[in-house]
């Protein structure tokens, strides 16, 4: 499976933020791609960032590590990465890594 990529801006109460709407899988193979995307973003001055992951099927550890290594660009800027998530198989990873202390999850 491929992984899809698609940004927006919104803005509202909380400020702006760039929304990356994540489909696919998020593996070793399709991790890159994200990676590429968090950085380019940041780079370009997008440091509030909302990774909406409801059409992801599939996270694995490199996965973790890149979205992991976005939230610490971010925070480097005073940034923020928070995430969108209600699938109860992908959840259950960021709870199981104990990532649901580090991110903020929206469901």
């Amino acid at each position: 499976m491929d992984l899809s990529l698609s940004t927006r801006n919104v803005s509202g109460p909380g400020g702006d933020r760039t929304v990356v709407e994540v489909g696919g899988e998020i593996d070793v193979y399709t991790a890159p791609k994200l990676r590429e995307q968090l950085v380019e973003l940041v780079n370009d001055g997008s440091y509030h960032l909302v990774v909406d992951m409801e059409g992801v099927d599939f996270l694995d550890s490199t996965g973790l590590g890149v979205l992991v290594g976005g939230l610490k660009r971010v925070r480097a800027h005073e940034g923020s990465l928070r995430l969108v998530c209600n699938q109860e198989r992908i959840l259950k990873i960021f709870r199981i890594t104990g990532l649901t202390k580090v991110f903020p999850i929206h469901t």
